[in-house]
């Protein structure tokens, strides 16, 4: 079993950074994959982005809606994937999910709410 934890979360002016943190701990597997997902009132639950471990090349991917403004890493030796948000706009709004997967199943944090507004 694994477990989640988020961080990093608030409220911002538009234009503005946050960054988003989130750590894995229980039985972790060497081949997995963690990323954000995104929520918000009235949309469809958006995938925001995803990294594979490192043992899987650590390749990354992003929504349209984000690319060029958000950055995914990771720190395998923490079990953490890192969200760095730049040029937030308010469509951004959202409860942002960490996500963990492997090969038994995918784990979800509790959410982080992302505020942007002046």
């Amino acid at each position: 079993q694994v477990q989640l934890v988020e961080s990093g979360g608030g409220l911002v002016q538009p234009g503005g950074s946050l960054r988003l943190s989130c750590a894995a701990s229980g039985s972790i597997f060497s081949i997995n994959n963690m990323g954000w997902s995104r929520s918000a009132p009235g949309k469809e639950r958006e995938l925001v982005a995803g990294i594979s471990s490192m043992s899987s090349g650590g390749v990354k991917n992003y929504a349209d809606s984000v690319y060029g403004r958000f950055t995914i890493s990771r720190d395998n030796a923490k079990n953490a994937v890192y969200l760095q948000m730049n040029s937030l706009k308010p469509e951004d709004t959202a409860v942002y999910y960490c996500y963990y997967r492997d090969s038994r199943s995918t784990t979800w944090g509790q959410g982080t709410q992302v505020t942007v507004s002046s």
